[in-house]
């Protein structure tokens, strides 16, 4: 595409904050200290884990940029960012979560491939733009259309961007027509994160946002969409991102027994404390992020010191100081993730323990060998933390 390109090696990566984890230099991927997530319920660009599959393309210039709408359409059209600007815009509040995030627990249990991931492969940003919904109707898509006359169901999203996986191609996913033509799914092309304009790690100058889905459709850096009749036959759609049984091994995976994962499960995680802490007598706070795909709120989160013998219920909030209260819409972000805190009394040598429960009574597996894969993808096992009570040295 005019007005872009992508670099060939990796010389000219965008700045990034230094107290990010890096997981992986060529391509980038690195993830935030988890204290600093809960340290706000939007989540600050720079400390937005990033996820890149090669290096990150840059735009030469804005003004030849056009997305290009194509395939089982009536009538094709190639957009400008003015273009996209000029339909009405609209501010989504969503968590994004890679599905390898809390990998490097799975690989506790047997060796997994892919990047090592923490608890942080996770972000909660407000997303602008417009809907893809309004985008499609531009070539003659209406709203909640689940296929078009000439046989269309999804919709392709294609970057610019260039990645191993592919060949040196570019990335690719896609999602189901009847989602994307939902204003309910408020599925965007966003050029805004946290009011501000989108910057190369994060897709500049527009990438797709799919709320309540795992992070790999939210396609960044946007080139094309294209209305197929089949899903996405890509690597990261067919041979990638698919979770399969704990029995099922690199010599005897069948990848198309399996579909590519969409919405995510019920997941949290404890941001307050290290996987090992020695902590003086007394209370403690047990703080940490909760969230379900699909739109599903949280019904509760129970937090354990005893690993998992007796539980307390934690408070839970979106902002700040107002008690969340997944049937508000006041009070509730259906796409974003909700915060949790509780004070408890430590005993000896605990085992600190979180599990959520969302509004479809979901609730989190105790034990990671049950949803082992070997890609190490969707652990959302209760999370768990070591707390030693030492001495006081003042």
């Amino acid at each position: 595409m005019p007005g872009i390109r992508g670099s060939a090696a990796y010389s000219h990566e965008p700045p990034r904050d230094p107290c990010l984890k890096i997981n992986s230099k060529e391509p980038f991927n690195a993830e935030p200290p988890r204290s600093v997530l809960i340290s706000s319920y939007v989540t600050p660009v720079e400390f937005f884990y990033k996820r890149n599959h090669g290096p990150a393309p840059i735009v030469d210039d804005i003004e030849r940029y056009r997305v290009c709408i194509f395939g089982l359409v009536e009538n094709p059209k190639e957009l400008s960012l003015d273009d996209i600007r000029k339909l009405p815009r609209y501010d989504v509040t969503a968590t994004l979560q890679c599905a390898g995030n809390r990998r490097t627990a799975m690989s506790k249990v047997k060796t997994v491939k892919g990047v090592g991931w923490d608890v942080a492969a996770i972000g909660n940003a407000v997303w602008g733009g417009a809907r893809l919904a309004d985008v499609l109707e531009l070539v003659g898509i209406p709203k909640l259309a689940a296929t078009t006359p000439s046989g269309g169901k999804h919709v392709e999203f294609t970057s610019v961007d260039r990645c191993k996986e592919e060949n040196g191609g570019p990335y690719k996913a896609s999602i189901p027509l009847k989602r994307a033509t939902s204003p309910e799914a408020d599925v965007l092309l966003a050029y805004e994160m946290n009011g501000e304009p989108l910057n190369r790690d994060h897709g500049y100058p527009l990438r797709v946002i799919v709320p309540g889905v795992i992070g790999a459709r939210s396609v960044k850096w946007l080139d094309s969409i294209e209305i197929t009749a089949e899903e996405c036959q890509g690597f990261f759609m067919q041979r990638d991102y698919k979770m399969f049984a704990p029995s099922v091994n690199w010599d005897n995976i069948s990848w198309p027994t399996r579909r590519p994962l969409m919405d995510f499960p019920v997941q949290s995680a404890i941001c307050s404390l290290e996987d090992v802490n020695v902590v003086n007598d007394g209370k403690i706070v047990v703080a940490g992020y909760a969230v379900s795909g699909g739109g599903r709120g949280i019904e509760r989160v129970d937090v354990s010191v005893d690993g998992g013998k007796t539980w307390v219920e934690a408070s839970r909030y979106q902002k700040p100081d107002v008690p969340y209260t997944a049937d508000d819409d006041v009070c509730c972000d259906k796409w974003a993730w909700i915060l949790f805190k509780v004070e408890v009394d430590i005993p000896q040598n605990a085992e600190i323990v979180a599990k959520a429960v969302d509004m479809a009574a979901n609730v989190q597996p105790e034990d990671v060998t049950v949803i082992w894969n070997l890609r190490g993808v969707l652990n959302t096992s209760w999370h768990k933390v070591e707390v030693q009570v030492g001495r006081s040295n003042l």
